[in-house]
């Protein structure tokens, strides 16, 4: 299936994303679904525990190193802010490799979720179960290595005094458009839409992919929430695409 077969508009549509998510969340307990939802829920949270325990251990003195003596005065501000960042942008790292071990997973929570949507599973380019985990884990590498290029120059503005303060601003806006390319990725993929042609796709659908993305990563930023809120998340980008999807 080619780019140029889903509604560009409709995917561009706010509120057809919220729509989206509140399905993916209320199929998490489908019992087609199921197996391949519990396995990424134990990774999750695993690994979301350790990120809760880091965040609380370095939050205060990593906001005492980054808001600058000058600026005391606006900590009352400064401190809420940071600290939102901080512990998003730690979640988010956690994320990142919860989703490479978990991305087989997801790759059949997708295919199955548009099954149960349409009534028929879409056809993967490997049918073989070694190849569709090499195929996902070495896709969500390129997508870490898609963040890791962007997230450098974040990062240096982060330590800059004075840039700084636009820090979180832009750390937000770009970690909610990295989750939804994240979650996108998986129903695109299924059909042969590789990650290239995924950004030219999501490029034409900006506001709804920051909104889908947005939510995501805020409950990703929610105890407990966080745990499942990944299955759900592809869930709902598997729900976006199978509603935008324009008639043969």
């Amino acid at each position: 299936m080619l780019p140029e077969e889903y509604d560009s508009r409709k995917l561009n549509n706010p509120l057809y994303a919220l729509r989206c998510l509140w399905r993916g969340i209320t199929l998490l307990p489908q019992p087609t679904l199921r197996r391949f939802v519990l396995i990424p829920l134990a990774i999750n949270l695993l690994l979301y525990s350790g990120a809760f325990a880091v965040a609380g251990y370095f939050f205060a003195d990593f906001l005492d190193w980054l808001i600058p003596a000058w600026l005391d005065w606006l900590r009352w501000l400064l401190w809420p802010l940071f600290g939102l960042a901080f512990i998003l942008i730690t979640f988010f790292s956690f994320t990142l490799v919860a989703n490479l071990l978990a991305s087989p997973f997801y790759d059949k929570l997708a295919e199955r979720t548009e099954e149960l949507l349409t009534g028929t599973a879409p056809q993967p380019p490997e049918t073989s179960l070694s190849r569709a985990v090499v195929r996902e884990m070495g896709a969500e590498l390129r997508r870490l290595g898609y963040f890791v290029t962007r997230a450098v120059p974040l990062a240096i503005v982060s330590v800059i005094p004075g840039l700084n303060l636009a820090a979180p601003f832009l750390w937000l806006l770009f970690n909610a458009w990295f989750m939804g390319l994240e979650y996108t990725a998986y129903p695109l993929a299924n059909h042969g839409i590789l990650f290239p042609e995924q950004r030219r796709l999501l490029a034409r659908a900006r506001l709804g992919n920051l909104t889908l993305g947005g939510v995501v990563m805020f409950g990703i930023g929610v105890p407990l929430l966080n745990i499942v809120m990944p299955p759900a998340a592809v869930i709902a980008a598997t729900v976006y695409f199978v509603g935008a999807r324009r008639p043969a």
